[in-house]
């Protein structure tokens, strides 16, 4: 896969995301056919939700203008990310894309809290429909530096697509500052944590309270929020829905009817 590429961006952050529209600039100006669909509000943390809402039986989708993407179709969508790749991948929005890019998501998705991240469900559901996807995350910060995360996604892209995996799914963390002082690329594993951890607060007759709180960086090497906290942009290559092998299990009981083992 090389040359102009129909790319599909979306995200979790919603169709008035800032990041969301940094991705499409640049996918556009590299020379991609752009085309965005994204959740008409906020979806964080739906993973990979096919939640959508429908009127008379259909899906509720509008289009949008989005600023400096004249001629760009937008599509403002009453679902969650994960449902929009889905139907994305089966022509909802145009002919199916050759990849979809996920992002730019204001906040790290690192550790294996990412499988509730909404940024990276909707890559895992383009890759199990055959799609090589990217998530692309930047650290908070005052002012966003969604520029850097934007260049590095872009100067992934050709190898996303020349990947010998079968529909990757590329997890991109980068830090929150400009791009000449991010230290590099890194391979990264998955640390046991995000950034942030969810934890009760509180509990009481009839509620409990939660919080997020964060978590100290990692202190196993090579993962992904330890090399981020350290400055390194991160790129972790997830294999969504493998199979066990089974070599390590007991047998199987015995299911007919009167047995007891």
């Amino acid at each position: 896969m090389s040359g102009t590429l129909r790319v599909l961006v979306t995200n979790d952050d919603g169709i008035g995301s800032e990041g969301l529209r940094w991705l499409a600039l640049a996918a556009r100006e590299a020379g991609h056919e752009v085309t965005v669909a994204a959740p008409a509000a906020e979806a964080s943390g739906s993973s990979a939700a096919l939640t959508a809402v429908e009127e008379h039986g259909r899906v509720v989708v509008e289009r949008r203008r989005l600023p400096g993407l004249d001629g760009v179709a937008a599509h403002s969508v009453r679902a969650m990310p994960g449902f929009i790749a889905l139907i994305a991948a089966q022509g909802a929005f145009g002919a199916p894309p050759d990849v979809v890019l996920s992002g730019i998501n204001r906040g790290p998705n690192t550790g294996r809290a990412v499988v509730h991240s909404g940024t990276v469900g909707a890559a895992v559901t383009a890759a199990v429909n055959g799609l090589p996807a990217m998530a692309v995350s930047v650290e908070v910060g005052t002012p966003m530096e969604w520029a850097g995360a934007a260049h590095i996604a872009l100067r992934l892209l050709p190898l996303l697509c020349r990947t010998r995996i079968a529909a990757p799914v590329f997890n991109v963390n980068v830090p929150g500052v400009p791009l000449e002082r991010i230290r590099g690329l890194r391979h990264a594993g998955l640390a046991p944590f995000g950034s942030v951890r969810t934890t009760v607060a509180e509990r009481g007759r009839g509620f409990v309270r939660m919080t997020l709180s964060e978590t100290a960086p990692a202190p196993e090497p090579d993962t992904d929020t330890h090399l981020l906290a350290r400055g390194f942009a991160t790129l972790t290559v997830l294999h969504p829905l493998t199979a066990a092998p089974a070599a390590g299990l007991p047998p199987l009981p015995d299911i007919a009817p009167g047995s007891t083992g």
